[in-house]
């Protein structure tokens, strides 16, 4: 498995392509969700991904302070295959990235309220009330460097 972290900038044509599928897919037709999923963040965003002889398994984007948050944050996480580490993968290569290329103190991220564990397990602790986003279930977490 192979990671490939890049600027919005840096990606070509048919990786951006393969990135906007897999989150359409999965955030828009998968979860029954009708937003506007593609947004101007994704500009300013490294976008991570881990892929295979078969294509993208895994993906988030890595947004700089005052984007989304006052902090860097984390968001659009996907693993394809779900419950076999690729989730948990992506996630601590997110949190490098925002270390290392946005300096990041903390992280912020808004999560899907299924999906808490995974991201308490990488160290997050939620730091809001439940709220829903988009009709979902949401929680904001943040992780202390």
């Amino acid at each position: 498995m192979e990671l490939v972290i890049k600027h919005f900038d840096e990606l070509s044509t048919e990786e951006l392509f393969q990135i906007y599928k897999l989150r359409v897919s999965v955030f828009v037709v998968e979860q029954n969700c009708p937003y506007q999923e593609v947004d101007d963040a994704d500009k300013k965003a490294c976008h991570v991904y881990l892929k295979d002889e078969t294509g993208m398994q895994a993906y988030l984007r890595v947004l700089p302070e005052n984007t989304t948050f006052k902090e860097p944050s984390i968001g659009r996480v996907i693993a394809v295959k779900r419950r076999c580490g690729l989730g948990s993968k992506i996630l601590s290569a997110g949190i490098q990235v925002a270390k290392e290329r946005f300096g990041a103190k903390s992280i912020v991220i808004e999560a899907q309220v299924y999906a808490r564990e995974l991201y308490e397990k990488a160290g997050f602790v939620q730091s809001s009330s439940e709220f829903l986003e988009d009709g979902i279930p949401h929680i904001k977490m943040t992780l202390q460097l």
